[in-house]
């Protein structure tokens, strides 16, 4: 069976070349867990100096990326069953775990959109299934942004880590943020190795670890835990 493929529309293909080498991601590229094809819209652009931007109707700063050049560059790439076209926006809808897990899950095929420029022309919009910020804060295109989708996505598509029990207990799989890790030396500059991970009680262990989830959450992320609580109520 194919991999997940990833199709990004950007003008800056060059920016995803790192992605096929480094770490985890890269050997799940390698190990055709999943393809990434990258389609820039110059190449699409329909006049000799390839322009793909313009003034935007009714004045304003910057320059605004066109419509035609992004239509033909994800008209142009192949159609799988189950695919997703997402655009990179600032106004999207705030990215979370369960975002990431649906895609790798339920999705054969990812079409990214990377906005350049002061913006886009409003009718790109209308390719997307689904907007998607990683914050409230603007870059300067949409390539990390797609970056961070891509390797959070191929993470949990099988193969890709080597422990997939490790992907079932992390921080964001679940309401309660992920408990404090220790390894060795057992003494550190002060700071000791709590003594019931060392104790070889597995049943202790796991409580611990569990209160550990609870408190960090209710410390770092009040949100969280207050969903979390209400999640648990009876």
């Amino acid at each position: 069976m194919s991999g997940l493929r990833l199709d990004v529309v950007t003008l800056a293909p060059e920016a995803f070349a790192p992605l096929r080498s480094l770490g985890v991601i890269g050997r799940a590229f390698a190990a055709g867990i999943a393809d990434l094809h990258t389609h820039n819209p110059r190449d699409f652009a329909l006049d000799r100096y390839r322009k793909v931007d313009d003034e935007p109707y009714g004045g304003g700063a910057g320059m605004v990326l066109k419509p035609e050049p992004v239509f033909a560059a994800v008209e142009s790439i192949p159609v799988l069953p189950r695919r997703r076209v997402l655009l990179m926006s600032p106004q999207g809808r705030p990215l979370q775990q369960a975002d990431l897990q649906r895609w790798a899950t339920d999705h054969d095929q990812l079409v990214l959109l990377c906005g350049h420029y002061e913006g886009f022309d409003e009718r790109i919009r209308s390719l997307a299934d689904e907007e998607v910020s990683i914050g409230d804060f603007v870059l300067t295109g949409g390539e990390l942004p797609a970056m961070v989708l891509i390797n959070g996505v191929v993470r949990l598509l099988p193969g890709t880590v080597g422990t997939a029990a490790s992907l079932e207990q992390e921080s964001h799989s679940t309401l309660l943020l992920e408990h404090p890790h220790y390894t060795r030396p057992a003494s550190f500059r002060g700071q000791e190795v709590p003594a019931v991970l060392r104790s070889g009680d597995h049943g202790a262990i796991a409580r611990w670890r569990f209160e550990q989830q609870q408190q960090r959450t209710a410390e770092r992320r009040p949100d969280l835990h207050a969903r979390w609580r209400e999640q648990e109520q009876p």
